[in-house]
């Protein structure tokens, strides 16, 4: 059995790191799903598992550990990005300024109850920010703080002198992920939330802000348009809407900008229903005919889009009602609906509903691919091409006046935006970006356990030690006061002043606290993605903040 024990002894090989992860994330998941009177940890549980196998000794290589956990983190991110990017702008549009103007306030609350304890418990500043950035889960402004220490230890010869951050960072993470986490629980007890009851009223009231495309029949009857193209009714209206069918004669088709229109003609509009009104006082009327049931050769049928060809162009230049005499009158994408305009560029797995005659449907639907294999076909290029441009941009250095240290969002800010970015507006890269959404799903888990089991296994080897101490006690106090209070107080403002839904304020949560762990329960514990939209629209401007008060506080009061 000399092998065995050589197995284990050999940290640094391929086959015992792989092993260990896969010993962790799997003991991790199976104990997750346990539950207590209806509450269970899900998938971070795998953090703990992590500190435990790591405390008796099965450690891995540092330099393999942080390459591993940024990786998984980057994954998470990316994917994440990826399917909340449409509902994203959507959010930004609605109450995008409310909760970014929350997360703002969880972020000052936070300086604030670091600032007092600075103050009352005579720690050093820069103990105290590694404390604060693992309270609230936030690696690179560990790494901002790092860095300053180091220019101003150049000055300042005592600097030299502490603690190593991270030791601190690493005592308050593993109760900065759980924090939130028993947040979210005690916020669906006091609040005494039927989360089922909540989703619907989150449906409705985004249904609402976000109306989706609907259809509406009207005469041509303003004296204005009879004899003119139909391109008058765009250039007048300012509005986003397609003509979907015209009636000339008795005869339904399909218009083209440079149809007639003629009196006593009935078009088929697909709009928004807040430009309904708009619409009527227009053209005319409404009419209770149905165009789209009219007996004839018209059909509507949904085309995917599966050749990157067709994606490299808008559709003004694609133009297909010349070409085929059909009219695309919506657009699916990431299950955001939205009405096309000349402008809008497809992207690869878009569906989109065609109006025409079936041959005519037929040969568009051989121009855009409209297979189902190739959307089954794994887009990895793409995939990593995106994470690349993701990562580069995260390293960019964003220069302040008087702040000696760049800001960057680093590896979890910069692949979040570009993949948000992509998601909506895509073909910026001439590489597929479309992945299914059950691969984004198994990338994403991937990508979550890796993180979790890297810093639990990273932090096991000092967390019980330090924990089982007088100051680490003390240390663990501070970090579960800088975690809850900021959250409590942002949850209460948000609940009680901007009357948000649970499933908002779980996202903004997670968001504020710039925590993937906390975002993958939210979403288990609700069953569905609409937290990730919340976390997606306030993750960016927090990921920055956090740098930003990070090497402040320790400019400040060192």
């Amino acid at each position: 059995m000399s092998w065995f024990s050589a197995f284990f002894q050999d940290h640094s090989s391929a086959a015992y790191i792989i092993f260990i992860y896969a010993i962790v994330i799997a003991l991790g998941v199976a104990l997750g799903k346990l539950s207590f009177k209806g509450v269970s940890f899900g998938i971070a549980f795998v953090l703990f598992t992590g500190i435990i196998v790591s405390h008796f000794g099965f450690t891995i290589d540092e330099k393999i550990l942080e390459y591993i956990k940024e990786f998984g983190l980057i994954l998470f991110v990316y994917t994440m990005g990826l399917q909340v990017g449409p509902g994203f702008f959507a959010s930004l549009r609605n109450r995008g300024i409310i909760f970014n103007m929350l997360a703002i306030i969880c972020v000052l609350s936070c300086v604030a109850l670091v600032v007092v304890m600075f103050y009352l418990s005579g720690t050093a500043m820069p103990s105290l920010v590694g404390l604060m950035s693992g309270a609230v889960t936030n690696t690179p402004g560990l790494g901002a703080a790092q860095q300053t220490v180091k220019d101003l230890s150049v000055a300042n010869t005592a600097l030299t002198n502490l603690p190593p951050l991270g030791g601190f960072y690493a005592i308050a993470y593993p109760g900065g992920v759980v924090g939130i986490i028993l947040v979210m629980i005690f916020l669906k007890w006091i609040f005494k939330v039927d989360l089922q009851k909540e989703q619907e009223n989150y449906l409705a009231q985004n249904k609402a802000a976000a109306p989706k495309p609907a259809t509406l029949t009207l005469r041509i009857e303003n004296p204005l348009l009879i004899g003119k193209q139909v391109a008058t009714l765009f250039d007048t209206l300012k509005a986003n809407f397609v003509v979907s069918r015209i009636k000339q004669a008795g005869e339904v088709t399909t218009a083209s900008k440079e149809t007639i229109l003629q009196e006593g003609d009935t078009v088929l509009i697909v709009a928004n229903p807040s430009d309904f009104d708009r619409l009527k006082t227009l053209i005319g009327s409404e009419s209770d005919e149905d165009l789209s049931q009219h007996e004839g050769s018209l059909s509507a049928q949904k085309v995917r889009i599966t050749r990157k060809e067709v994606c490299t162009h808008p559709l003004a230049e694609l133009d297909v009602i010349h070409k085929y005499g059909v009219t695309i009158t919506r657009v699916l994408r990431s299950g955001v609906e939205f009405i096309p305009t000349g402008h809008t560029r497809l992207q690869f797995g878009d569906l989109v509903t065609v109006i025409g005659s079936d041959d005519d449907i037929k040969n568009l639907a051989t121009e855009f691919g409209n297979s189902e294999k190739e959307l089954r076909e794994p887009n990895i290029a793409g995939l990593f091409l995106g994470i690349g441009i993701g990562v580069l941009f995260g390293s960019i250095p964003i220069v302040f006046p008087g702040v000696p240290v760049p800001v960057k969002l680093g590896l979890a800010g910069g692949p979040l935006i570009i993949a948000i970015f992509i998601s909506r507006y895509g073909s910026v890269i001439p590489v597929i970006s479309y992945v299914t959404q059950s691969a984004n799903y198994m990338v994403r888990e991937i990508g979550i356990v890796l993180f979790l089991s890297s810093v639990g296994l990273g932090a096991g080897a000092t967390f019980l030690s330090m924990l089982f101490s007088a100051q680490g006690v003390e240390l663990l106090l501070m970090a579960a006061l800088i975690t809850t209070v900021p959250l409590l107080i942002t949850s209460l403002i948000a609940r009680f002043v901007y009357k948000l839904n649970l499933l908002e304020i779980f996202g903004l949560l997670a968001g504020a606290s710039t925590d993937p762990p906390a975002l993958s329960f939210a979403i288990k514990m609700v069953g569905n993605d609409s937290p990730a939209v919340v976390y997606a629209g306030v993750y960016p401007l927090t990921m920055f903040l956090r740098i930003l008060v990070a090497q402040l506080l320790i400019l400040l009061f060192v």
